[in-house]
């Protein structure tokens, strides 16, 4: 890697399977920006801790993070693919950064007020301080850019926050990490069912996973919501019709999509046809995936490879930026 590159840190939470709009979302900017930038990609399984996961469940999520995310590109050679735990560093900067954060501010953070309302008495330290081990995750590597959704933004304004006051305290170690979007536009990929983005808390049967077999995709988009079809010319799509053009855009051909458009604006249009292409199309899209990180899947002694090589890298990283802060707050003793 060459030293001038810019540094980008991303996490990615072992909860479930990835589906279309993790894909579409995150994952497909990862393996573009692995070739332009120094890249850590992090599996954040401590982050997962703070819901106390079954621990062969978690075992579990982390392989398959690892091997969909390697089948869908992401190249362990090119960047570092590591768990979080596997940095012990991680923790000593967590500690040191929780004396710069404060319990009012760290109240106030949109998904603790909502897990406050929602489960009162589910409430632990590890979710209270869920910005500021965040916040380690970036800086740890001295990174600069982070590819953030709508609900991670205030996540990283608190970053910024607590690397101006270190860096005001202890003298300028740490760049201020800002939010970078690979592309002109987000990418939100739509629910089948109509209603809002597909996600793992959605309707299963309205997100599209990238483990479901083939008859289970044909499935899942032959029950997207439709309608009797337009009865003016050129007429304005609803939303749950322009989502199904919208996923017709990710997975098929320029020709397919102009064809339904076509038929869409001249009120010919045929939904279980239109329906029938797009499980088509997605079947042809998501197959190659699945089978490769099955195949990844399959084969314990790569992964752990994969996450050895990793770890190393991001030790290597951690060890470099932790001398600088135990030197920049005094620790150093001789």
């Amino acid at each position: 890697m060459q030293k001038n590159k810019e540094i980008v840190m991303s996490g990615i939470r072992p909860t479930g399977l990835l589906h279309l709009g993790s894909y579409f979302g995150a994952v497909r900017n990862y393996v573009k920006m692995q070739e332009e930038y120094e890249c850590f990609f992090m599996v954040a399984d401590l982050h997962s801790l703070t819901t106390h996961p079954d621990t062969k469940e978690l075992k579990a999520n982390v392989h398959r993070v690892l091997a969909e995310n390697i089948a869908c590109g992401v190249d362990p050679d090119k960047a570092a693919f590591y768990c979080q735990s596997h940095v012990q560093e991680t923790g000593e900067l967590y500690l040191y950064l929780n004396m710069l954060a404060y319990k009012g501010e760290l109240e106030k953070t949109t998904t603790f007020k909502e897990k406050a309302r929602s489960q009162p008495d589910n409430i632990n330290a590890g979710l209270l301080t869920y910005p500021v081990l965040q916040t380690a995750d970036i800086i740890l590597h001295r990174a600069s850019l982070v590819p953030v959704g709508k609900d991670q933004e205030q996540h990283l304004e608190m970053a910024r926050n607590f690397v101006n006051r270190f860096n005001h305290r202890y003298g300028e170690v740490f760049p201020e990490p800002k939010a970078v979007n690979y592309g002109s536009e987000l990418v939100k990929v739509p629910s089948l069912d109509g209603k809002g983005k597909m996600s793992k808390s959605e309707n299963q049967y309205a997100t599209i996973y990238l483990s479901d077999d083939d008859e289970l995709i044909r499935k899942k988009v032959m029950k997207a919501k439709t309608d009797a079809g337009p009865t003016e010319t050129n007429a304005a799509k609803p939303d749950y019709i322009d989502n199904i053009f919208l996923l017709m855009k990710l997975v098929s051909n320029d020709e397919t999509l102009q064809k339904f458009e076509t038929d869409y604006n001249n009120c010919s249009i045929r939904y279980g046809d239109m329906k029938k292409q797009l499980g088509e199309d997605m079947v042809k899209f998501i197959t190659p995936i699945r089978q490769k990180a099955e195949n990844i899947l399959n084969d314990e002694k790569y992964l752990q490879e994969v996450m050895e090589k990793g770890a190393e890298k991001a030790r290597r990283s951690a060890k470099a930026t932790m001398e600088l802060v135990r030197e920049a707050i005094g620790l150093n003793y001789f």
